[in-house]
């Protein structure tokens, strides 16, 4: 069982990969994703990392209001994602 934690107020410098690096201190990383501008390619400035749900609570209570360059994060549960009326 996984579950996915949502990481705000990213520098706008992070990648995916220093991201995975930040939670590997804690535990296993299945996978870690910064969200990105579709037209861009830019940072959005949050991103979500998927755990083994036993150490989710661990990542969140270690990052939670961490100072990562300069900026201290956001980190909780991520909530299921909304569904959206489609655009034509």
């Amino acid at each position: 069982m996984t579950k996915t934690i949502y990481f705000g107020n990213l520098p706008w410098a992070a990648t995916n990969e220093d991201l995975e690096k930040a939670v590997q201190q804690y535990c296993e990383v299945i996978s870690a994703r910064i969200a990105t501008d579709r037209e861009t390619g830019r940072s959005r400035g949050f991103g979500f990392v998927e755990v083994p749900a036993d150490s989710a609570q661990t990542v969140i209570d270690a990052l939670n209001g961490a100072d990562w360059g300069g900026r201290p994060l956001t980190v909780n549960e991520a909530k299921p994602r909304e569904e959206r009326p489609r655009r034509f």
